[in-house]
């Protein structure tokens, strides 16, 4: 599976092969990780990838690349709350 998005200056590509190998485009920092869950901050928002046996293999933030093998279970991405929380946004 292949998700790309060109819309910003740099584009943003994931692609994972099965489930034990996945590289990625357009990360900016890892936040952080362990053998169950990469939490990487991407162009297009923080992304969590969640697992087991994450190893983060390849890193090269001047590229903005990275590869991550292991077991993927989940890829999610989480925008930043706004401003007020979920009851503000609730009661508008």
């Amino acid at each position: 599976y292949a998700f790309e998005d060109k819309t910003g200056a740099d584009g943003q590509r994931i692609e994972l092969t099965g489930r034990g190998a996945l590289a990625l485009t357009g990360v900016v920092d890892v936040e952080s990780f362990d053998e169950q869950t990469v939490v990487l901050k991407t162009a297009l928002g923080t992304l969590v990838v969640r697992g087991e046996g994450l190893h983060l293999g390849m890193l090269s933030p001047e590229g903005g690349r990275a590869s991550v093998d292991g077991r993927v279970d989940s890829l999610v991405f989480e925008d930043d709350a706004p401003a007020g929380g979920f009851f503000a946004r609730l009661f508008r």
